[in-house]
């Protein structure tokens, strides 16, 4: 049996042997850090078999083997580090292989998963891509609709801003070079400006809220107030514009409890689906807006007689300047009002939605009972 002390000595020595090893092993791996993971493999693989080689020769010189034997030994260890070497140069041109044919995948024009089998970590980095992929392609169009939307926006602006801005200079053009003289036409005149200015702050003012939302500088101060209130406020906002087009109104609660919202936002996000739905109710239709609770959820339902929405514009009707129709009417507003409802109960953590209904269609605004 070898004495404990000898014993210490093989380890030290056997150690220090392959720590030489290991240290030239990572020094190549450093340098060669950047190339193939088959090179590596290779490196790794070569320095094992070295660090067993150089142990053996410790262990020989220090046990006093003879030759024949110390011969052996190292044949065997060779040879099996050999086919080592050649199992890791196998297995390293596998994975470049599997590398390169996810490489080629993705350079594709649209990324789909290689149908060749794939090592399980290059398989799940490969559903990763997929995933990432159709992200970025959704993302790419979001990005798309919401540049349509932008330059839909700035055209029709524009046409709704050149309209009101026209009269006014040729009504202060005409009050300029007296053109109109009598106080009846001059007091017409000056309402009629009125009227005009009143029109383009109100369009402004959308724009800025408009900005506000998409930029994430809504800010909220919600306080306790009973849903019958908000109904009652929409509904008592809109009387005026429902009477001038012999529209009738009607609000009802059948069951209000308080809700944490923003009253001056969330008031003006039911103002706009109220006005929206006189607008598109031909006189002597009705506009109905109900209040409850259902679900967990205070619900706010606005139904008109607007005749229906087609298909095809139902999944638009919230976006920025979207009116559903060609022509450009004036007085029909910016087509901001139902993106800006929108903007204003996502805030609130809600939701809304529109559907055809009956001889119309239906707004509903769903809001968590408690945020």
């Amino acid at each position: 049996m070898i004495p404990f002390e000898d014993l210490l000595w093989v380890v030290f020595y056997a150690v220090l042997a392959a720590s030489v090893v290991a240290a030239v092993a990572l020094g190549l791996l450093f340098v060669l850090r950047d190339r193939s993971i088959a090179i590596q493999m290779i490196i790794v693989c070569a320095a094992t078999m070295l660090a067993t080689v150089s142990g053996i020769l410790v262990i020989s010189f220090m046990m006093l083997l003879n030759d024949h034997d110390r011969a052996v030994v190292l044949a065997v260890v060779t040879s099996a580090g050999l086919v080592a070497m050649a199992v890791s140069a196998l297995l390293g041109r596998r994975l470049v292989a599997a590398n390169r044919i996810l490489v080629e995948a993705v350079r594709a024009d649209r990324f789909r998963p290689p149908s060749a089998h794939l090592p399980a970590e290059l398989a799940e980095l490969s559903r990763e891509l997929e995933a990432a992929y159709e992200r970025l392609a959704a993302s790419h169009e979001r990005e798309q609709a919401l540049e349509t939307s932008r330059r839909e926006l700035v055209a029709w602006v524009s046409h709704d801003l050149r309209t009101p801005l026209a009269g006014l200079r040729a009504m202060a053009e005409a009050l300029e070079d007296e053109v109109v003289a009598d106080q009846g036409t001059v007091r017409r005149y000056h309402g009629r400006i009125r009227v005009e200015v009143e029109r383009l702050t109100e369009m402004v003012d959308d724009l800025f809220e408009l900005s506000r939302i998409h930029a994430g500088a809504l800010r909220l101060s919600r306080q306790r107030v009973g849903l019958a209130d908000l109904v009652a406020e929409a509904v008592a906002g809109a009387e005026a514009l429902a009477r001038a087009k012999g529209v009738r109104l009607h609000g009802d609660v059948r069951e209000g409890l308080p809700v944490q919202v923003d009253t001056g936002e969330l008031g003006r996000a039911l103002r706009n689906l109220v006005v929206n739905a006189i607008r598109h109710t031909p006189s002597d239709g009705a506009v109905e807006i109900i209040g409850e609770v259902r679900g967990g959820e205070a619900r706010v339902t606005v139904a008109d007689a607007c005749g229906g929405i087609p298909d095809d514009d139902l999944p638009r009707v919230f976006d920025v300047a979207f009116r559903g129709e060609a022509a450009r009417t004036p007085g029909g507003g910016a087509g901001l009002g139902l993106a800006i409802a929108r903007g204003i109960v996502e805030a609130h953590a809600g939701e809304i939605g529109v559907a055809n209904d009956g001889p119309g269609c239906r707004f509903e605004v769903r809001l968590p009972l408690t945020i």
